[in-house]
Parts: structure tokens; C-alpha cells; sequence
């Protein structure tokens, strides 16, 4: 694997900041904003952040590096497949939970809901997240999506899942900086209390980890060797399957069109062996 120890330099870095990110959360809400619980008042809108950040950013962006680990490129793509979707589905999970708090804290304050940009945005994310796993169930993880469908949906796959993880970073932050505007009124957010100052430090985390993450997963020199691809094909004839689907950030938008290659050359070559042994045998 090219620069083998970078990647593993990126990799350290990325799970630190994302488990500082959900540290730094955990200690906001416990520390400034009254802890967790589920009784309508503040504690239970606390969830949200919290588990946004654990789901929704951090395990999310571990679930879209799974194939990118090299200890992992000698397991079958079927495993590689289920680890992958179901971080996904729990990242998923945690998201709703975060999402009827603040409907339900909403509800018990009369406060309206879906006003702001943040909420919006937001909404519209969780309900792609749902969609694009939903489609990576449907279409890669199922056996009954033809190769060429797979081939050909595999760009719109890509580019969704890595829109959908950034756009997450960024409502985050935008919904810090919401959060802080209404929270801190004396002393306010502009004159950067302690509170400003460690939530601010938060979305820096949160934001370095994107970073970190998105170019682990879009380098073409880290993406799993060709041959360990061939050499996991099944050889009965069953339909190939994609082993670098990553639903949400990066993918292998040609192994299936590899694989069947790969097959083909091999029966090209076997046939010309066939030929060559019956001429010798006249």
C-alpha cells in the first residue's frame, strides 16, 4: 500500500479527534447545560447534540474507512459489507433519537418547530441518510441488483454519500453556533465566555475529523489492490459484487466492471490453451 504509514498517521489522528469530539460534547452539556436526561426540560434537548455528534459525525465517518483498512483487505466482501451498513444503521438510529428530543423539548416549551436553516437543513439530511442506506441495502448489499445497474449507479452512490457526510459537519456548526446565540445572553456569546470558547474548539474538532476522513477516503493510491478484489470472485458464476462500496464517502465505481473483465480474459485464456493443446495433439 502506498505511504502505508501515512494512512495509518490519518487514521490516528481522525478516530482522536472524532472521540475528542464526542468527549467535548458529553462534557458541554454536562458541564454548561444541565446534563442528560428525557423529561421535556433542556436535559433532554442535550441529546441531540451529543448524539448527533457520536452518530452522525463520528461513527458515520468510521463507517465509510472500513474499506480503506488494510487489515481488513483480506476478509470477504460479504462481511466487509455488514460491518459497513450496520454502522451505518447505528449511526442512523442515534440520529432519530437525537432528532425526537428536540421535537419532543420543542413540544413541552411551545416552542415552533422547523424555523431556522439549521432545522431545515438538517431534516433534509437525515431523511437522504435514511434514503442512501436504504439504496445501499437495496442495490449493493442484496444479491438481486444486476452488475450493470450497480456499475452504473455507483457515481450517484459516491457523490451522495460524501455530500451528505460534509453537509452533516457543516449544519453541525451551524447548529452550535444557533445553539450558543440563544443559550448565552449574560454574558453573551460575542464577548466569548468559557462556554463560546469550548464549544467553538468543538466545531474545530468536528471539522478537522471531516477533513481528515474525507481525504483518507478519496486518495486513489489507498483504495483496496485490484488482485484481492479477483482474488475474493467468486468462481460458480455468481453475480459480482462490489467491494469498495462506500455508501457514504468513496467507492469503486469500476470493480464490478473489473470483475467481469477479469473473468473474461481468464476464459479467453483457457480457450486459447484448449486450442493450442488440440493443434499439438494432431
Amino acid at each position: 500500500m502506498e505511504g502505508y504509514r501515512t494512512f495509518l498517521s490519518l487514521l490516528a489522528c481522525s478516530l482522536l479527534l472524532g472521540f475528542l469530539g464526542v468527549l467535548f460534547a458529553l462534557v458541554w452539556v454536562f458541564h454548561w447545560r444541565e446534563g442528560l436526561s428525557w423529561d421535556g426540560g433542556l436535559a433532554e434537548f442535550n441529546w441531540h447534540p451529543v448524539l448527533m455528534v457520536a452518530g452522525f459525525i463520528f461513527i458515520q465517518g468510521i463507517a465509510i474507512t472500513v474499506y480503506r483498512l488494510p487489515w481488513t483487505w483480506n476478509c470477504s466482501k460479504l462481511l466487509m459489507k455488514f460491518i459497513h451498513a450496520g454502522l451505518h444503521c447505528i449511526a442512523l438510529i442515534l440520529v432519530v433519537v437525537s432528532v425526537v428530543a428536540v421535537f419532543d423539548f420543542h413540544n413541552a416549551k411551545n416552542i415552533p418547530n422547523m424555523y431556522s436553516l439549521h432545522s431545515w437543513v438538517g431534516l433534509t439530511l437525515v431523511i437522504l441518510y435514511a434514503m442512501q442506506i436504504l439504496f445501499g441495502f437495496l442495490v449493493y448489499l442484496l444479491p438481486f441488483a444486476p452488475v450493470s445497474l450497480r456499475t452504473s449507479l455507483m457515481p450517484l452512490h459516491t457523490f451522495s454519500g460524501i455530500f451528505i457526510f460534509g453537509a452533516v459537519i457543516a449544519t453541525a456548526l451551524m447548529g452550535f453556533t444557533e445553539k450558543l446565540i440563544f443559550a448565552l445572553k449574560n454574558p453573551s456569546y460575542s464577548t466569548s465566555p468559557p462556554e463560546a470558547i469550548f464549544v467553538n474548539t468543538l466545531g474545530i474538532l468536528i471539522l478537522l475529523f471531516g477533513g481528515f476522513v474525507l481525504w483518507m477516503v478519496t486518495r486513489p493510491q489507498w483504495k483496496r489492490p485490484q488482485e484481492l478484489i479477483s482474488k475474493f470472485q467468486p468462481s460458480t458464476g455468481a453475480t459480482p459484487d462490489c467491494t469498495e462500496e462506500v455508501s457514504t464517502a468513496t467507492a469503486c465505481s469500476n470493480d464490478d466492471k473489473s470483475d467481469v473483465e477479469f473473468n473474461s480474459e481468464a476464459a479467453a485464456r483457457r480457450r486459447k490453451l484448449d486450442e493450442a493443446g488440440q493443434r499439438s495433439t494432431m
